[in-house]
């Protein structure tokens, strides 16, 4: 797109929010949209912080400002309302964003220094898999007209989509999917844009086609679950608010927690066994379990099976 006049945000527009997106779209081109996509919604994230700072022009971005929002970022994944992976995506942003209007990497920092290392395998079973708590949040979520939250994390614990691929999912075109073929092929929203080149198939059974069923009646005429009058970083920051707000109360965390229980149950679907997260030890030979997480892989969208641990507990 290019630099479009004056010195304000290094040139790349009056408003911080629209030159981190002009620079990102220099810097990929006209292709990597899904990781422009997700770059520009957490560069909102700092632009607010940098507001609330008093600055409004990336010029006067300094390593304070960055090594500040990180702490900021750290108070939040101590205090639970975030976990550390994320956390480290929006430091990871700011670099880049950072990098790409100024042209430096002067005021690049280290997610892991500041908001800590990710937890690369889970030890605790997720909160999610008993349904009878999840159940008792949803029914509040619908007792206060969150119908579309609610829908999406039905859609999260039973196909284990992310956050962004349970919202932009065609709920109605994934019905016909599930009931002609008995599976779903997850493909909006992907991380890294891999839906279009790469199938995703998840299995279906009938507690999923009635919980695709609702979802299609909540979606309506709509293309998914982001409600229209809505911009998808208005309906993120609205349906986390209201998930923490809602979900604390009943001991869930946050909605990735509901994608780890869809792996569990799907390890034990497999393999026979609980996964190695819940029981605390790997309970079947190896060759089954790297079966099985080859399969967990597929469907949870990952390219490398040793992410699946994160999920399901440790292979040894």
């Amino acid at each position: 797109m290019g630099k479009i006049g004056g010195r304000r945000n290094f040139g790349y527009g009056k408003q911080m929010a629209w030159a981190g997106k002009n620079a990102l779209a220099d810097r990929y081109g006209g292709g990597r949209y899904a990781t422009r996509a997700a770059h520009a919604e957490r560069w909102q994230r700092f632009v607010a912080f940098a507001r609330e700072a008093g600055i409004r022009d990336a010029r006067q971005v300094d390593r304070e400002l960055v090594t500040a929002y990180g702490r900021h970022l750290a108070d939040q994944v101590r205090q639970g309302q975030m976990t550390v992976s994320y956390a480290q995506n929006l430091l990871s942003t700011v670099n880049v964003v950072l990098e790409a209007l100024r042209g430096d990497r002067r005021l690049r920092v280290s997610p892991a220094a500041l908001v800590g290392q990710r937890a690369h395998v889970r030890s605790t079973a997720p909160a999610g898999l008993e349904r009878e708590r999840l159940e008792r949040v949803l029914q509040e979520l619908k007792g206060r007209d969150e119908t579309r939250i609610a829908a999406m994390a039905d859609l999260a614990r039973e196909l284990g989509p992310r956050f962004r691929e349970a919202s932009l999912l065609d709920a109605r075109g994934a019905l016909v999917q599930a009931r002609h073929l008995g599976r779903v092929n997850i493909t909006e929203g992907t991380k890294g844009g891999r839906g279009r080149e790469v199938d995703r198939w998840v299995p279906v059974t009938e507690r999923v086609l009635w919980i695709l069923t609702r979802a299609a009646e909540v979606q309506g005429e709509g293309r998914n679950l982001v409600p229209g009058a809505m911009s998808f970083s208005q309906w993120k920051a609205h349906a986390y608010h209201v998930w923490s707000s809602v979900a604390g109360q009943h001991g869930l965390r946050g909605f990735h927690d509901l994608r780890a229980a869809y792996a569990c149950e799907r390890y034990r679907q497999l393999t026979g066994a609980v996964a190695p997260a819940v029981a605390g030890r790997r309970s079947v030979d190896k060759m089954t379990d790297r079966a099985a997480r080859q399969v967990i892989s597929r469907e949870l969208g990952h390219g490398r099976i040793e992410v699946v641990a994160a999920y399901v507990g440790s292979a040894r």
